[in-house]
């Protein structure tokens, strides 16, 4: 919660399965870094591939994670800062110009808002808005790739910028089920930004990076390069679908289908090759699966996630050329096998993330299901209207929180 104070900071993770919610506060005996104070989660029936469908329902597992969070913790919890997830978020590039009307021709901070503001006037449909707007660099007088151009001296100002919109009925659905649970949003981000908040190194963002937050029903992906956003897309594919195809594949339940995946999917190599069957017991039952199937159909439906990314990186020109790799967060990401099968999926060095840079009750919260709603903490942390100087080491050290100050989040929609 953002209070006069700002004692403590709330990550509210508005998920297709779960809702979950973080609340954080600067360690001053730990350097001000992150500290985890108290979390809570609840099944999510109301939301399909991150869209909400049913507001009532959303409402109720947020106010139940929120709850919880707020008996662990001991704090009241009225704001967060929340994702916006779904297939219905894109990503668009778009350019802006000014003239530098100054007698010194002098950039001011002013003139840098102006130039952003003149590259958010793109022609959106009616049911779309603009959720976040990031730089990526700025020109002045032909001088590409500036990081900063206030107080530097010319007569043409120009950002490239990258800006994501998501759809007006969906934004408010969210909004609405929000409102039922008492909850004001301090700020909105994508799902992808707030996991790369958690998991990625400053470094990592400069070297060429994409961030894939696989969740149960969308994945997010989100490609750094030179320390910006570059691109953000969200894709209608995650671990549910792995599921259902499972259920079909297998003519199986969907909830036994659901531990059949947790238990016995893999995508090592030669994992089909181990062992025949697959043996899952449920109370007095034992189910007996084919193995080689329960691979085969876990392969081809991450096959069809990674064509999907493989895609989006081919529209901005990055398919196999990001240095840094990828790295992979969100609950799916859990499947064995799965860095080592994007690696030669996507021809890129690939890993999973780990949260970096928090303590407190870290431990209750390492699974990768957590990545996202721990990066809003962080976010919520970040995104101060006047981020006191004691504080700017909050995140992973003061450089980090500069950088990302400085125009890696952008400007958020409130």
């Amino acid at each position: 919660m953002q209070n006069q104070n700002q004692e403590y900071f709330v990550g509210l993770d508005v998920g297709t399965s779960q809702v979950r919610c973080v609340v954080g506060m600067f360690d001053q005996a730990g350097g001000n870094a992150p500290s985890i104070i108290g979390h809570g989660q609840a099944p999510n029936h109301g939301m399909r591939r991150g869209a909400v469908v049913h507001v009532d329902e959303v409402a109720e597992a947020i106010v139940q994670a929120v709850t919880e969070a707020e008996r662990i913790s001991g704090k009241p919890i009225k704001h967060a800062t929340v994702n916006v997830n779904g297939s219905h978020v894109t990503g668009i590039n778009s350019e802006g110009v000014i003239a530098i009307s100054a007698a010194n021709r002098e950039i001011t901070a002013e003139d840098r808002l102006r130039v952003e503001e003149a590259a958010t006037i793109v022609s959106l449909p009616a049911n779309r808005e603009i959720v976040q707007f990031f730089a990526k660099n700025y020109s002045l007088d032909g001088q590409r790739n500036i990081k900063d151009p206030v107080g530097m001296h010319g007569v043409r100002l120009e950002v490239d910028a990258h800006i994501v919109t998501a759809a007006s009925p969906n934004l408010r659905n969210l909004e609405q089920a929000l409102e039922k649970a008492d909850i004001l949003p301090t700020h909105h981000t994508v799902s992808g930004l707030a996991a790369a908040e958690a998991v990625l190194t400053r470094q990592q963002r400069e070297a060429g990076t994409l961030l894939l937050d696989i969740g149960a029903g969308t994945t997010n992906l989100i490609v750094f390069e030179d320390g910006e956003v570059q691109h953000v897309a969200v894709l209608p594919i995650g671990g549910q679908h792995i599921t259902n195809d499972l259920a079909i594949g297998l003519k199986t339940d969907i909830d036994i289908a659901e531990k059949v995946k947790l238990e016995h999917a893999s995508l090592k190599s030669g994992a089909a090759d181990k062992k025949s069957t697959a043996h899952l017991r449920i109370g007095a039952k034992t189910h007996d699966f084919d193995f080689e199937e329960i691979v085969m159909v876990t392969e081809a439906r991450v096959d069809e996630l990674l064509d999907y990314v493989n895609k989006e990186l081919q529209k901005i020109k990055r398919a196999g050329k990001l240095p840094g790799g990828v790295v992979l967060s969100g609950g799916t990401s859990n499947l064995p096998g799965l860095d080592e099968f994007t690696r030669e999926k996507l021809q890129l060095p690939a890993r999973v993330g780990k949260l970096q840079g928090v303590g407190g009750l870290v431990d209750t919260v390492e699974g990768q299901s957590y990545v996202t709603v721990v990066g809003l903490m962080m976010l919520d942390m970040l995104l101060l209207p006047s981020l006191p100087p004691q504080h700017e080491r909050g995140v992973k050290g003061a450089e980090n929180a500069k950088a990302i100050l400085n125009g890696l989040i952008g400007r958020f929609r409130k």
